[in-house]
């Protein structure tokens, strides 16, 4: 006899664990990684290719499908009606029964109810949710394309129906743009190929020309030396100076954050294992502290970089006092939510948000938040300050972003109503302040949306200026060119897209694209310049990173 069908709840806490992880839902994936002890599970550190439930779910539909219309010895297959996960199957071709419909409930089951842990609707097979993406082994996309001038995509329906905190992939559509290496000279991209998982992180180092940390899943940190100019051979691979290896033995591991300090001599690592590392240029160990009890989800300098401040799923934020080496302060602002990104306002001011829906304005010395802003619907995913640390943007779950005057944060008055940006359809990921201003402009900042689409807003107004809907999946990071002349998007659909600021406003066209290949999304975006070189670098789902010099694509020196 054929051997036994083995499920465990050990197997099925790690298949929703997994699941929880690709869709975002972090807060989720720890609980269940906490109460199920998975941390002790002998499935924990197997690979779970993304989107292993859903898939094994729709397996499960398709044999449900077939049992229920199998008719004698032959399938009918004109029922009308759809499968669903949770209710009974109405079969259109035996209208008057309903005795036939009615599925007993399986002898196994799980004891305990997830319903009120699930933060949105789940995503079908083909429309996963790819906030923090896991990697597809799939080497027929390995072939990395450069495009140089493509066809504008439509751009995509109004979501009618599906509130701003869903987290639905937006129908799957074809690149327009085929492959090819038009619009950019040889060189113009190269690829960093130490990594052996994801790269969720990337940052160039502020005051060292061409050197870049990299961070993956597996908690490896690359340092790179990143040739630039005309002199280069761009067919030389490109090697870490430096690898550090294992940086945890914690099976949850995963790189969240990267950042240097103004001068470029320190970089602080945030990761999973809830730890605080602090490294020099040179790869040595400066500082590292394990006081969070959770994820660490951002770690940032102050700008004079005497402190560090950080925010933890364990819903506490840190300061620590870089000089001395020590913790100086925790912050429980936030109660029993968890704190999700953290920015300077000055050298003693920060900002931290929440899933509370809420952002406080902290201070070194006062005992409790000198204001409290409120106004947002769902949890809040970052706040940036704009480069005069005059206003402060942050951009939530429930699809808007707010714009808070903080010229007065040190009052005791009120601080102003906030100016609201809405327009997205879907969560924003990011929001990102264009550094450069023309005398008598309106500030502008960009944000970037699970629905596919990135924005540009006037921060004055709150008006949206320019809606780009080039993207066929989530929108997950956006940024702006130093000079604030370009603006740069990457997406879940494996394409960076780069726009011309002025020209957008005007016009629909892009200015310049590049393609990686389907399922390898770009995860985060550095654009920095040191005098008159200037480098992007990519964070790739492929394992790898990816450089891009614009200086070698003709389309980005014309404007």
């Amino acid at each position: 006899m054929p051997a036994p069908l083995l499920i465990t709840a050990d197997q099925v806490n790690c298949l929703i664990h997994a699941y929880f992880l690709d869709s975002g839902f972090q807060h989720s994936a720890f609980a269940i990684r906490m109460e199920g002890r998975l941390d002790q599970s002998p499935h924990i550190k197997k690979h779970i290719p993304r989107g292993e439930l859903i898939e094994l779910l729709s397996k499960a539909l398709l044999y449900s499908e077939v049992e229920a219309h199998w008719k004698g010895d032959e399938l009918s297959t004109n029922c009308s009606v759809p499968f669903s996960l949770l209710d009974p199957h109405a079969c259109s071709l035996q209208p008057h029964s309903s005795t036939n419909n009615i599925r007993e409930p399986s002898a196994a089951k799980v004891n305990g109810d997830t319903a009120g842990k699930r933060k949105a609707t789940t995503p079908s097979e083909d429309a996963r949710a790819e906030k923090r993406a896991r990697k597809e082994q799939d080497e027929k996309d390995a072939q990395m394309n450069v495009d140089g001038a493509p066809t504008p995509k439509p751009k995509p329906k109004d979501a009618k129906s599906d509130p701003p905190q869903a987290l639905q992939e937006p129908p799957t559509k074809k690149l327009k743009h085929k492959p090819s290496v038009v619009g950019a000279r040889p060189g113009a991209v190269r690829f960093l190929l130490a990594h052996k998982t994801e790269v969720f992180v990337v940052a160039w180092n502020p005051a060292t020309k061409g050197q870049l940390v990299s961070g993956s899943r597996d908690a490896v940190v690359n340092y790179w030396a990143v040739p630039s100019g005309p002199n280069n051979d761009h067919t030389a691979p490109i090697q870490p100076t430096l690898t550090l290896p294992d940086l945890t033995l914690d099976s949850q591991a995963d790189l969240t954050a990267l950042n240097w300090n103004h001068d470029g001599s320190l970089v602080a690592i945030g990761s999973y294992d809830s730890i605080l590392r602090i490294c020099t240029a040179s790869g040595e160990t400066y500082f590292k502290d394990s006081h969070h009890k959770g994820p660490i989800f951002a770690a940032q300098f102050s700008p004079s970089g005497q402190w560090i401040a950080t925010a933890s799923l364990d819903c506490t934020s840190c300061v620590w006092d870089v000089k001395q080496k020590r913790i100086h302060r925790q912050y429980r602002s936030h109660g029993d939510a968890c704190c999700l990104d953290v920015e300077w306002l000055d050298d003693s001011t920060f900002a931290s948000c929440g899933a509370d829906k809420v952002v406080h304005i902290l201070s070194l010395t006062a005992t409790g938040p000198l204001h409290t802003l409120e106004g947002h619907a769902g949890e809040i995913n970052s706040v940036k300050c704009n480069p005069s640390r005059t206003r402060l943007a942050s951009c939530a779950d429930d699809g808007t972003a707010r714009i808070w005057n903080i010229e007065n944060v040190h009052s005791e008055k009120a601080l102003p109503p906030p100016v609201i940006l809405s327009g997205h359809q879907q969560c924003l990921t990011s929001i990102e302040w264009c550094p450069v201003t023309a005398p008598g402009e309106p500030e502008l900042v960009a944000t970037a949306s699970f629905d596919a689409t990135a924005r540009l807003w006037d921060t004055v107004t709150g008006a949206c200026t320019k809606v780009f809907a080039d993207h066929t999946k989530h929108v997950y990071a956006v940024t702006f060119s130093p000079d604030g002349r370009h603006l740069v998007t990457g997406g879940g659909d494996g394409s960076l897209i780069v726009y011309e600021v002025k020209a957008t406003i005007q016009s629909k066209e892009k200015k310049w694209s590049w393609y990686t290949g389907e399922k390898s999304g770009i995860f985060e975006i550095d654009w920095q310049s040191w005098g008159n070189t200037s480098l992007i670098a990519l964070a790739l789902e492929r394992q790898m990173v990816a450089i891009v010099d614009p200086g070698k694509v003709p389309a980005l020196q014309s404007s």
